[in-house]
């Protein structure tokens, strides 16, 4: 008997395969559906835009320090705290925030530190005594001292792995445009307005910044509240940071080492930091979590940033000194000449940042740091006759330059990390690059200083009695002045004093050559620092990628 045939099963066409654009139009529509995700680039605006009212005031106050002088009958040394009070409370908060974070809740301190920093914004303002100020300004640093790695820990975490760079291209520009805009925006408030709107122009926008931070920004997922206060490290870290800042702000102006004051800031300095980390490796629950550099891509990466702040804000404090010494720019003038290069980083880091994790870091890293070296090294051939037109290339090659470094350096940094661990990661990263920039700037203004000196000898060296070049120059001045109805006997005095400039402005241009040499090659020393990378991948492509 025959059997029946079994039926067979009815074939169903095979779903067509979808194409590169296809796919990335259906993941983009999963990330939009996320509610992760859903307001990444408003809580992105908000943290950006704290972040730069904090590197703002970092460097505003510096074009409006004759004002407040002689408004508060304040000298010279005394004002120099305006500046000092702040950047030093800022730096002993960095390392701290992401324990603070985890304290209080992310949403809750990002919040409270921008409305702290609006609060003493506004009486930074009122201030009519000196001492009013330095305590306001001390308060602003505290508030303003969150808003740096706390907002990069938030964007970690606000995009979606393969959008991490976008959100940290965003901060990137924030980080390069704010020490720009700051003596540009200052010049012309002090020249339009006057020196308390430096710090009420914060209100607004800082304002604005705290409701839309309130609005959007969510406390950590991966945050966990210590059940302890670890007062042994915050007494620490604040007597080692606080310590080492003051030192480097005072440094040059004490002639360093040979001053008493300044070797006790040294020793203090050291022994505390010594003291810190024993303590904090013993404690549960530390303020800094030092475990998190076993990872050695973020010991590398961090090590690297104090090179990176260096080269950034080292050449940011140089050529305003440049410009307005020798030519007579304005604080304004000069911002105008810094921001094409600033603008330069902004599209090289929003072109790059879409394709993070399809290039090894270290690549574009390698490219950044030969740039910035040809850069410094086209700079160091500028002569007393160059000015803003001859620095235009070289200052948009930087910007190109820092473009390529910033945002691959810090995502590489952080791959390995498990999302827990980002707001120390990103702590110890800013705090390196702070640190690395008051260096570079401390360093840079003691060499400028002595190669002035030593050229100016050199120069006067050829520039005797006996010599029939400087003879007939001065008697050439001298002629000159007396056209102009100058007697004789000051003509002379008024021409010595005319060819004794002429040799500073010279030596200066030497010291400034030097400068921009010792800039480039030392940001190349620090490259062998690259190959202990295990590898070069962005955060999105590292083991601690998940969210």
């Amino acid at each position: 008997m025959a059997t029946a045939a079994l039926p067979q099963p009815i074939a169903t066409p095979a779903a067509p395969a979808l194409s590169e654009a296809e796919r990335k139009a259906r993941r983009k529509a999963q990330i939009d559906a996320d509610p992760r995700y859903a307001n990444r680039y408003l809580i992105a605006i908000a943290v950006t835009m704290s972040a730069v009212l904090e590197l703002i005031d970092t460097s505003i106050v510096n074009v409006a320090i004759p004002h407040m002088m002689g408004n508060l009958g304040a000298t010279l040394d005394e004002i120099s705290w305006v500046s000092t009070g702040y950047i030093i409370a800022n730096v002993i908060v960095i390392p701290m925030s992401s324990w603070l974070s985890s304290y209080f809740g992310r949403r809750r301190y990002l919040t409270g530190s921008i409305l702290l920093f609006v609060t003493a914004s506004f009486f930074c303002g009122a201030a009519t005594s000196l001492g009013g100020l330095v305590l306001w300004r001390v308060i602003q640093g505290l508030g303003g001292g969150a808003l740096l790695s706390t907002a990069q820990s938030t964007l970690f975490e606000a995009f979606p792995p393969e959008e991490v760079g976008v959100g940290q291209a965003m901060f990137g520009v924030g980080v390069m445009v704010g020490p720009t805009v700051g003596p540009t925006l200052g010049g012309y408030i002090v020249d339009n307005l006057s020196w308390p709107w430096i710090f009420y122009i914060n209100v607004p926008l800082g304002i604005l910044a705290a409701l839309m931070t309130w609005t959007y920004v969510r406390n950590s997922a991966f945050g966990k509240r210590a059940a302890t206060i670890d007062v042994g490290g915050i007494v620490l870290l604040t007597l080692a940071v606080g310590a080492l800042q003051w030192m480097l702000e005072r440094g040059e102006r004490f002639d360093w080492f040979e001053n008493g004051f300044i070797t006790s800031l040294a020793a203090i300095a050291g022994t505390s930091a010594l003291l810190l980390v024993w303590w904090e490796l013993r404690v549960p629950e530390p303020v800094i979590n030092f475990r998190v550099l076993k990872s050695r891509q973020l010991a590398t990466g961090v090590m690297f940033a104090g090179s990176l702040g260096l080269a950034l804000y080292g050449s940011v404090f140089v050529i305003p000194v440049f410009l307005q010494n020798l030519h007579g720019y304005t604080a304004q003038q000069t911002g105008l000449v810094i921001l094409p290069g600033a603008i330069a980083s902004a599209i090289t880091m929003a072109t790059l940042s879409r394709r993070i994790g399809t290039f090894d870091a270290r690549i574009t890293i390698v490219a950044g740091v030969f740039l910035f070296f040809g850069c410094m090294l086209w700079m160091s051939n500028m002569t007393l006759e160059s000015g803003a037109d001859e620095m235009f290339w070289p200052l948009i090659i930087r910007g190109f330059a820092m473009g390529l470094i910033f945002v691959p350096l810090t995502n590489a940094s952080m791959a390995e990390l498990a999302p827990q661990d980002i707001p120390q990661g990103t702590g110890m990263f800013n705090l390196m690059r702070q640190l690395g920039g008051s260096m570079g700037i401390a360093v840079i203004a003691t060499l400028l200083g002595r190669f002035t000196k030593v050229g100016k000898a050199l120069l006067s060296e050829h520039v005797t009695n006996g010599d029939p070049a400087t003879m007939e120059r001065l008697n050439f001045i001298t002629r000159g002045l007396q056209s102009r109805g100058i007697d004789a006997i000051t003509a002379k005095q008024q021409a010595l004093a005319l060819l004794d400039r002429g040799m500073t402005a010279q030596a200066t241009v030497l010291g400034f050559s030097k400068i921009y040499l010792i800039s480039g090659t030392a940001f190349v020393c620090a490259l062998p620092l690259l190959l202990l990378w295990k590898h070069g991948k962005g955060r999105q492509m590292g083991g601690g990628a998940a969210h």
